[in-house]
């Protein structure tokens, strides 16, 4: 254990430094850009991260094959991540939701993200639901942020079936305690041809049930935004409130040079807005340059403390070393996340013990 605690601590100061030097200038210029590098290069796509017991716990969209629903992976530092293991058949991945709720269809279940609550740990996830074949929002519940994550719901948490169905399901909790929920109508479906909204939605205290009205926050109305907005991460400062969220078509299509997905953010007033886009968005996108490397569709970020110090996860494509689609899986990145004049700094991310300068 103390070597573990010397090694975060070591983290710690690198995180600072790092960040002190992203102050200087912008968090991404497009002239200069930082330094990439995933810390864990598995298919891992829409991560999210919880602290629990001296170890990070990382959820993930379900894997490409579809076995694990819920796919996990922890660290006791940040950068050297594993797979967690099925218990009782230590060659398959651990899955934190094995039982799918009775609504819905498997294989599409995408973007959990998980919440403590004085009666355990809730799961927010994004499914298919069987009758209306759209993607929509549920909740299941655990006494361990491990699981078995579990839920008797015959329907979803929400779903806005007249707006393309909803997904990517963020919690929050404010500091006077209430805790409210974040998501996205899920317009780009091409069954519904509907604008791409995120909306805010107040929670009860034990985060199973939605209250009060549903409020929009953002919609796709900038051109770098394309026709999505999706992955909302409200996150709280001394300066305020600001919304993280990514936003264009995720792929990285064949006749691309780079994945046009990035990450944005807006100034709110409060955990229910109003919301103001940023002016000097998007925040982090693709890049390619010789000496900093190559970065293609980085997004659906979730923000994190460790160590007094707020870090950002995402995901970001398999790449080459010329900086091509290496194959279809999406990695994790960690970097230490600052602030500048109540803008979010990103700093070259964590680097792996094996990743080469």
């Amino acid at each position: 254990m103390p070597n573990l605690q010397l090694r975060f601590s070591v983290l710690c100061l690198i995180a600072a430094a790092t960040l002190s030097l992203a102050a200087a200038g912008p968090a991404q210029s497009r002239e200069t850009p930082a330094a990439f590098v995933p810390t864990f290069r598995v298919d891992f796509p829409d991560p999210h991260i919880l602290h629990h017991n001296g170890r990070y716990l990382a959820y993930a969209t379900n894997t490409a094959e579809g076995r694990q629903n819920v796919q996990m992976a922890a660290s006791t530092d940040l950068v050297n991540w594993e797979a967690l293991k099925d218990p009782r058949n230590p060659k398959q991945v651990h899955d934190a939701m094995p039982v799918l709720p009775p609504w819905v269809k498997r294989g599409y279940t995408w973007a959990p993200e998980v919440l403590k609550t004085s009666s355990g740990y809730v799961l927010y996830f994004t499914a298919r639901h069987a009758k209306s074949d759209l993607q929509c929002v549920g909740a299941a519940t655990s006494a361990d942020p491990l699981g078995p994550f579990t839920s008797q719901a015959t329907e979803p948490l929400i779903c806005q079936y007249e707006l393309g169905g909803t997904i990517d399901a963020s919690p929050f909790r404010d500091a006077d305690g209430q805790l409210y929920l974040y998501f996205k109508n899920d317009g780009n479906n091409p069954r519904a041809r509907k604008p791409t909204e995120i909306f805010a939605q107040r929670m009860a205290p034990d985060g199973l049930s939605l209250t009060g009205e549903r409020v929009s926050l953002l919609r796709n109305d900038k051109s770098w935004e394309g026709h999505v907005i999706e992955a909302p991460t409200m996150v709280r400062t001394k300066s305020g409130y600001t919304m993280l969220f990514s936003a264009n078509d995720y792929g990285w299509q064949d006749h691309q040079r780079l994945s046009l997905y990035a990450m944005g953010y807006a100034s709110c007033r409060g955990p229910l807005g109003p919301c103001t886009d940023a002016p000097d968005n998007p925040l982090l996108y693709s890049f390619s340059d010789r000496k900093s490397g190559c970065l293609s569709g980085p997004g659906h970020q979730t923000v994190f403390d460790a160590g007094n110090r707020s870090f950002i996860a995402f995901h970001a494509w398999a790449a080459t070393s010329s900086c091509r689609k290496l194959d279809n899986k999406r990695y994790m990145y960690i970097s230490p996340l600052g602030w500048r004049d109540g803008k979010p700094v990103i700093a070259p991310s964590l680097r792996p013990a094996d990743s080469r300068d």
